[in-house]
């Protein structure tokens, strides 16, 4: 699970188009700053309620896992021992609380890394939920995890472009455009960058605007052909386009 999502966690990418149409829109505040999100719910309340949904097995699981945490000899030990128990739980399909054992991963080891991981880590679980307090949890503490990415390490333009992700999938009614005006921004700044057409070109796809999607998403294929992502977008917009020869070919390689 830890290298699935570590793998992820650059540019969230895997899955997000996918489950573009599955999850249902709920007014969300993902801007707020982090003390507003702790009038709605907490860490401590997710871990909480994470452990009460627990059956004897998984409690015993838990118990071996945290012991590892709690008795390691050093950071290292630590440091792996706090990544298997958040592989655990998100394995056991409570990913917010997998998230905020990454971030204790990253207070530990505050790289960019392990701070993306963290942010990836809720972003999974903001989509997972339809919760929308929890959803708001979620998307807070993704946000924050990729500012704290992104400050460690502002050369690394996926940081925001992820950020933005996290915005358009948790659109804050007083400014639903902010995703948008994000990645343009990113654009400007960064215009040989593939991760930003990529992500221009999902929102494209998630607002139905299917010749603007192929053009965001032709321009990152033509910066990095071998984002292995890409081609299946393209295959559904050129799908929706009605132009089943270039749906096709790309279909072929997204398999």
């Amino acid at each position: 699970m830890q290298i699935g999502v570590v793998t992820g966690a650059v540019v969230l990418f895997a899955g997000l188009y996918f489950g573009f149409d599955t999850k249902p829109r709920v007014p969300q505040r993902a801007g707020m700053p982090a003390e507003t999100a702790t009038t709605a719910t907490s860490g401590a309340s997710v871990r909480e309620k994470a452990r009460g949904r627990l059956n004897p097995e998984q409690t015993a699981a838990l118990v071996q896992k945290e012991s590892a945490v709690q008795t390691a000899k050093d950071q290292s030990a630590k440091l792996e021992a706090l990544k298997a128990l958040s592989g655990w739980w998100y394995a056991e399909g409570e990913i917010p609380t997998a998230g905020l054992v990454a971030e204790e991963v990253a207070e530990l080891d505050p790289s960019d890394a392990a701070w993306s991981v963290a942010g990836a880590t809720f972003f999974n679980g903001l989509r997972q939920t339809q919760d929308p307090i929890l959803r708001q949890f979620c998307a807070e503490r993704a946000v924050q995890a990729f500012e704290k990415a992104a400050s460690i390490n502002p050369e690394q333009v996926e940081h925001r472009v992820n950020m933005a992700l996290v915005f358009a999938e948790n659109p804050a009614p007083e400014d639903p455009m902010k995703a948008v005006m994000m990645l343009r921004d990113l654009e400007k700044r960064h215009p040989e960058n593939p991760a930003v057409y990529n992500a221009l070109g999902r929102l494209a796809i998630k607002t139905g605007q299917w010749s603007r999607a192929v053009e965001r998403l032709e321009k990152a294929w033509s910066l990095d052909p071998s984002n292995p992502n890409t081609p299946c977008l393209l295959a559904k917009a050129y799908e929706e386009l009605g132009e089943a020869d270039k749906a096709a070919a790309f279909a072929e390689k997204c398999r």
